[in-house]
C-alpha cells in the first residue's frame, strides 16, 4: 500500500516508491512463484488486492507524462493548459509570450500572475504601458512583482477572503484613477501651435475692422491737424494766459 506522504519532487517520489514499494511487490511474485499445490492459491488471494493497488500506483508513478499527469486534470476542470517542452525556462517563456499575446488582442483589461518569479517583472511592466491593470498572488509579501503590480495579494489573504471582500474598492479605486486620468490637461505640441496660430489671426482681423472704423469716418466733421504733444499744448496755454494777463 502507497502511503499518503507528501513528496516535493517528483524524482524523490519514483525513487521512494522503487526502494519500498517495487521490493516488496517482487518478494510477493517470489513467494508466489516458489510455491506449490493449496498455498500457492492461497498467497495469491492473500495478496491479490495489494498486487492490484501497486499495479495502479506503478501505472501512475511510473509511467512518464507531461506535465506530471496534471494537464488532463486541470482541463476537465474548466482551465485552459498549454503543454511545454522539457527544457529550462520553458514554462516562463511560454507563459510571457501567452500573457503579452492576450495584450495584443486587448482580450482582457485585467492580468492575475500566480508566481514570485521577479523574471516577470518586464511583463508587469509592459501591462502598464498597455494600461492593462494586474494582480499578484504569491508568498512573497514584498517581492519585486508585488511592488510593480497594480494589487497583490498572498495566499493566506486569500484563503481567509480578504482579497475577496478587497477586490470591489480596489476595482473602484481603478475606475476613479481612469477618470482622473482622462481629465488631466496635456501638453500637445501641434494643437498648441495651431491655437496660436488661430489667436494672431484674430488678433489682425480685429484691428483691421477697428481702422477700417476710423479710416471710414465723417471727413467734415473729423478735422486732423497736428496738435502736439501735451506739453506743447501746456506751454500754449500758458502763452495765451500770459498774454491776457499783459
Amino acid at each position: 500500500m502507497l502511503r499518503q506522504k507528501r513528496f516535493y519532487t517528483n524524482d524523490k517520489l519514483v525513487n521512494h516508491f522503487k526502494q519500498i514499494h517495487e521490493r516488496e511487490h517482487k518478494k510477493r511474485l517470489n513467494q508466489i512463484d516458489s510455491a506449490r499445490g493449496k498455498r500457492r492459491v492461497n498467497l495469491v488471494a492473500k495478496y491479490s488486492m495489494k498486487m492490484e493497488k501497486y499495479k495502479n500506483a506503478a501505472r501512475d508513478i511510473l509511467t512518464p507524462k507531461v506535465g506530471y499527469g496534471l494537464a488532463d486534470e486541470l482541463k476537465r476542470a474548466g482551465f485552459w493548459v498549454k503543454t511545454v517542452s522539457n527544457k529550462p525556462q520553458a514554462a516562463d517563456v511560454a507563459l510571457r509570450d501567452h500573457m503579452v499575446d492576450v495584450m495584443d488582442k486587448r482580450r482582457a483589461e485585467c492580468v492575475v500572475l500566480v508566481s514570485d518569479d521577479s523574471d516577470f517583472v518586464d511583463v508587469l511592466n509592459e501591462a502598464k504601458l498597455r494600461c492593462v491593470k494586474t494582480v499578484v498572488v504569491g508568498d512573497i509579501n514584498d517581492g519585486a512583482l508585488k511592488r510593480v503590480a497594480d494589487a497583490a495579494f498572498c495566499w493566506r489573504e486569500i484563503l481567509m477572503g480578504k482579497a475577496k471582500k478587497e477586490a470591489v474598492s480596489v476595482v473602484g479605486k481603478w475606475k476613479d484613477r481612469d477618470v482622473l486620468k482622462r481629465l488631466e490637461w496635456t501638453y500637445n505640441p501641434d494643437a498648441e501651435k495651431e491655437y496660436d496660430l488661430n489667436s494672431e489671426s484674430d488678433d489682425e482681423s480685429e484691428k483691421e475692422f477697428i481702422d477700417g472704423i476710423i479710416d471710414g469716418g465723417d471727413a467734415g466733421s473729423i478735422q486732423k491737424e497736428d496738435i502736439g504733444a501735451w506739453w506743447d499744448l501746456d506751454s500754449d496755454s500758458d502763452a495765451s494766459t500770459s498774454q491776457l494777463s499783459e
